[in-house]
This record gives C-alpha cells, sequence and structure tokens, in this order.
C-alpha cells in the first residue's frame, strides 16, 4: 500500500482529558493541602481552644457556685480576668490571633453560666463566629501542620508535571508519508533505516516500537495509537491506519505474537498417524 497523503496522529480526547483531569486533581489538592498548613490547621487549633475554655469555665462556675452563694457581679469579675488558654508555641496558631485573648463575653453573663449548660452556650457563641459546632478531637501539633507542607508540595510537583506533559503533548503528533515517518519529537525516520517493528502489544495496548538505525541514527521509536490517533471507528481509526501505512513500506522484521490454534482445528485421534 503506497501512502499518497500524509497520516497525521494528532493527541486523542482520551490522553487529553485524562491528563487534564490528573491536573485538576493535584491542583486541587494542592489548594487544599496549602490552606490547612497555611491557615487551616492553625484556625482548627484556636477554635479547640476556645472550645476548652467553655468547659473549664464550667467547671470554675460550678466550683464558686458550690455554696449558692456567689453573685453576678463577682462572677463577671472573676469571668473578665480570665484568659483563653492557648499554647505556648505560636506557630500553631492564626498569625492575626491577638493574644492574650480574654474569655468571650458571653461566659460573663451569670444567668446564661447559671443553668451549667457550657454546650449550648458554645454552640450559641461558634454560630455567631462561624465556628464548626463540633471542633476536632484532638490539637493539631507542629509535626501535623508540617505533613500539611511536605503533601502540599508533592502534589504541587505533581501539577506541574501534569501541566507539563499535557502542554508538551498538545503541539506534537506522529506522521507517516511515502518517504518516513516523523515522530512525536519531530524526528525524520527513513523507511530504509527501520530495522524491527514490535506489535507485540498493539492489539492489547495500543504499543508499538520500531527500533531504527542508518544515517538517521540509533534510537528507538514509541509509537503510541491510545495517546496520537486513536482507534475510534467514527474517525476512520487514524492510530491503525498509521500503522497499516508503515507496514506497507517496511522491511524489516516484525515482532508479534502468533494466533493461538483452536482447538477444533487439532487433530483428532482418528486422523493421527498412530491410529492408522
Amino acid at each position: 500500500m503506497n501512502v499518497n497523503e500524509p497520516i497525521i496522529c494528532k493527541p486523542t480526547s482520551w490522553f487529553l482529558l485524562r491528563a487534564l483531569v490528573m491536573l485538576l486533581m493535584f491542583g486541587v489538592f494542592s489548594v487544599l493541602f496549602y490552606l490547612d498548613g497555611s491557615t487551616g490547621y492553625r484556625k482548627k487549633n484556636e477554635v479547640f481552644y476556645l472550645y476548652k475554655t467553655f468547659q473549664s469555665a464550667n467547671d470554675e462556675f460550678s466550683k464558686m457556685n458550690s455554696d449558692g452563694q456567689l453573685t453576678p457581679e463577682a462572677w463577671k469579675t472573676h469571668a473578665q480576668k480570665q484568659f483563653v488558654r492557648f499554647p505556648d508555641d505560636l506557630a500553631l496558631l492564626p498569625a492575626t490571633l491577638k493574644l492574650p485573648m480574654p474569655w468571650p463575653e458571653i461566659l460573663c453573663d451569670f444567668e446564661k453560666m447559671k443553668p451549667l449548660q457550657w454546650n449550648k452556650l458554645w454552640l450559641e457563641y461558634s454560630k455567631e463566629r462561624g465556628f464548626p459546632a463540633s471542633p476536632s478531637e484532638e490539637p493539631y501539633d507542629a509535626r501535623k501542620i508540617g505533613e500539611q507542607w511536605v503533601v502540599f508540595w508533592i502534589c504541587l510537583a505533581l501539577a506541574a508535571a501534569a501541566a507539563f506533559i499535557l502542554l508538551r503533548t498538545l503541539g506534537r503528533s506522529i506522521s507517516a508519508d511515502q518517504n518516513g515517518i516523523t515522530t512525536q519529537q519531530g524526528r525524520r525516520i527513513p523507511y530504509a533505516d527501520l530495522k524491527t517493528l514490535d506489535l507485540r502489544k498493539w492489539e492489547t495496548k495500543g504499543l508499538a516500537f520500531l527500533e531504527y538505525e542508518g544515517n538517521s541514527g540509533k534510537g528507538r521509536i514509541r509509537i503510541d495509537g491510545l495517546t496520537y490517533g486513536g482507534f475510534k471507528m467514527e474517525d476512520g481509526e487514524p492510530a491503525e491506519r498509521l500503522m497499516r501505512a508503515i507496514r506497507s513500506q517496511f522491511s524489516g522484521e516484525i515482532l508479534e505474537y502468533a494466533p493461538l490454534v483452536a482447538m477444533d482445528d487439532s487433530p483428532s485421534d482418528e486422523d493421527s498417524p498412530a491410529s492408522s
């Protein structure tokens, strides 16, 4: 078969869609881990220690009013002198957090504290501040925050790699004409330099390998039919047409799996020489 017109196999939508999904996935992960490492976990620590403050304030109120003689003025005076107990390591807290932080105003209210239902007070306070009703069970230490940064850099590197592969592949193609093949790297290889065509993965994975040696140098060409051209019937199976064009001009060694012999074609005992 002669190739009258060049057959050009451009990147397939199958490959581009998957590359784009990988880029978006690692990009989103990068943003999420960045937010957790930079502000998210620190903000959760702030909420955690505020939540614990409501518990401790409830305990203090219960002790001070054990005899029922505590007055609103005495409790307010005491509560206004108290501060939220945060860890000494400021790197575990939001950079914008102003310390020391007094107890929230709601904890200074004698009538609201009197029922000893600190959890209801927390729900009211957290709703006003936009905090989660149920904070994390434990605070996040420096190791946990550091892990977010490590994973962030890994995801960012993977996102950059996916973007690089996507952009690089967009401008590439594989083509064949009457005289030779132009690889996805833009290298021109004449048919006369092609020595071996490995088709053992063509039927199952759409992969073929060409080894060449001659005036064009020595090397190996990887033809990925799923990435370049594709096998869609509605598109005319570009990758398959490319391979037929190459085989029509190829004169070297072809490696491919021999078809299995059907069971019905095997000789029966009656037809074997031993039975005659």
